[in-house]
């Protein structure tokens, strides 16, 4: 009686029908699969709640769609050319948030296709893989504190070509001008360095000898950050 309430009007008897027992356990798998990859993305790792909410819904969503398509092809190719529209995120994420976007998506995926066990070990071993490499910090460079982005003010009858050159050849390793721009009124040169210190703790000095040679006006440092590519 309830596989007939849900048995739908375009299935005959050569298309195979999902049960509603068997519909019912894989929603409820892939819910605990995407609640798994949730809280293993969530350790020691910046994140908003309406991310890791829409992560742990997500291999749910994609194991219902896969369980319609039911080995139809051409559902298949529709359903792909819907979601390559879907953007998850209205502004680009990283590279990690994309990554276990995709994550959850291929347990979702292995769900929908009925391989529970498959998708539990799945999740279990690249939800591990995902704790591991966060409490490691994998991919953290262990010189970061050398790799400094610079912001010099000076006056603007200062030429700043060559100005610093001796002292960043002596306080770093590689020096790059990345940007130049006016500032109050066309008085003042905002400078902005992408520098490696030789050595983190002569940070302060390296300032206090800027400073000499600027006359004192606003110097800022800070640690260097890759910007994310968006997809």
């Amino acid at each position: 009686m309830l596989n007939s309430i849900f048995r739908g009007i375009f299935d005959t008897e050569m298309t195979s029908v999902i049960s509603v027992l068997d519909f019912l356990i894989c929603i409820a798998c892939s819910l605990v699969i995407g609640l798994i990859l949730a809280v293993a993305y969530m350790v020691r790792t910046r994140y908003t709640k309406s991310f890791v909410a829409t992560l742990a819904m997500l291999p749910a969503v994609v194991c219902v769609v896969i369980m319609m398509v039911n080995g139809n092809v051409g559902t298949g190719v529709a359903v792909a050319g819907a979601f390559s529209l879907v953007r998850f995120r209205s502004v680009p994420g990283t590279a990690k948030e994309i990554g276990v976007l995709f994550l959850a998506m291929g347990a979702g995926l292995i769900s929908g296709m009925g391989y529970l066990a498959f998708a539990f070990l799945f999740s279990i071993i690249l939800g591990g893989v995902l704790v591991l490499y966060n409490c490691i910090g994998f991919g953290t460079l262990d010189c970061n504190g050398k790799y400094k982005t610079l912001h010099i003010t000076i006056p603007e009858d200062l030429d700043y070509t060559g100005i610093f050159e001796d002292l960043f050849s002596q306080y770093t390793t590689a020096c790059e001008l990345i940007n130049v721009k006016t500032t109050n009124m066309g008085s003042l040169f905002k400078l902005t360095y992408n520098i490696t210190l030789r050595n983190p703790e002569t940070e302060k000095e390296l300032i206090d000898n800027l400073r000499c040679r600027n006359g004192n006006l606003e110097i800022s440092i800070s640690n260097q950050e890759t910007v994310p590519a968006g997809l």
